[in-house]
């Protein structure tokens, strides 16, 4: 059971760099968000649904509430990505720990310690003093929406870890047709350009297909905490890709800020892994 839990924190890590390139991605794309949204997910699930092969619905309240939350997560952060700056809809919903640390014990019967508490503070002051150079107080929607992909963001992996004797990447496969519905109106409104396309099946494939089946397994041996602080190093990587496509530098803070972070989490990794192994 250990050596599957360190594989399943690798695949976290894995994930998390894999959504990284969701803003980029995003921003490159001139189309409604909700056709965004909805297409990306339409191909996610048809690679889930693939990698399943014979998909088991029980229709839990589990399964269905892991699937609104991830629909939730999924379409309200490609709309803050329109309308507010790509840091400001990151480090918003990254909000998500705190949803986790706050319900985690009292859905999930599972341990908040005092270093968890204290990790979430460090990895915040962190985030915070990482994009401190580009968060404004423009987008007023595009914040309110990454705070609500924050919440969703927060109470996917609890309702995940409730189906951790089970399958659930079900979930993701009934929330990726959420979305997709979601986004059905907007279906025939435009027709992307081939650069679009391929931005778009990037992301419904590398971006929120594959990284959801490895989380779907990781989530069955990590707590629902690991699986919210691992995934943090995502918007560490974001400005790496800003800086590979788009030519810009982060600044001091954001190194800074980065530095915090990876510390943090890593800290808090190997001390859980000492306390276990005792």
């Amino acid at each position: 059971m250990e050596n599957k839990r360190k594989v399943s924190l690798l695949l976290l890590t894995l994930a998390a760099a894999m959504w990284s390139v969701g803003g980029l991605l995003i921003k490159l794309i001139n189309l409604h968000p909700l056709f965004i949204a909805g297409l990306r997910s339409f191909i996610s699930a048809v690679i889930v649904i693939f990698y399943v092969r014979k998909p088991r619905f029980t229709w839990s309240f589990p399964q269905i509430a892991a699937a609104f939350a991830y629909a939730l997560t999924v379409i309200a952060f490609v709309i803050a990505s329109k309308y507010t700056t790509a840091a400001n809809a990151i480090l918003i919903q990254y909000t998500a720990p705190i949803y986790v640390a706050l319900f985690s014990g009292w859905l999930l019967k599972e341990k908040v310690t005092y270093l968890d508490w204290l990790i979430i503070a460090v990895v915040f002051c962190g985030m915070i003093l990482f994009f401190m150079d580009d968060i404004d107080t423009r987008g007023f929607i595009g914040n309110t929406f990454a705070l609500i992909s924050g919440v969703g963001f927060g109470f996917f992996p609890i309702f995940m870890r409730m189906q951790k004797k089970g399958s659930p990447v079900e979930s993701v496969i009934l929330g990726n047709l959420i979305a997709s519905l979601a986004g059905l109106p907007f279906i025939f409104a435009t027709v992307p350009t081939p650069g679009e396309w391929f931005c778009l099946v990037i992301l419904g494939v590398f971006q929120l297909g594959i990284p959801y089946i490895l989380y779907s397994y990781a989530i069955k041996y990590t707590t629902a905490l690991e699986a919210t602080l691992i995934p943090m190093i995502e918007p560490i990587l974001n400005p790496l890709w800003v800086l590979i496509f788009l030519g810009e530098k982060p600044g001091v803070h954001a190194i800074a800020g980065g530095v915090i972070v990876i510390s943090a989490i890593t800290f808090r990794s190997i001390t859980a892994n000492r306390i276990k192994t005792r």
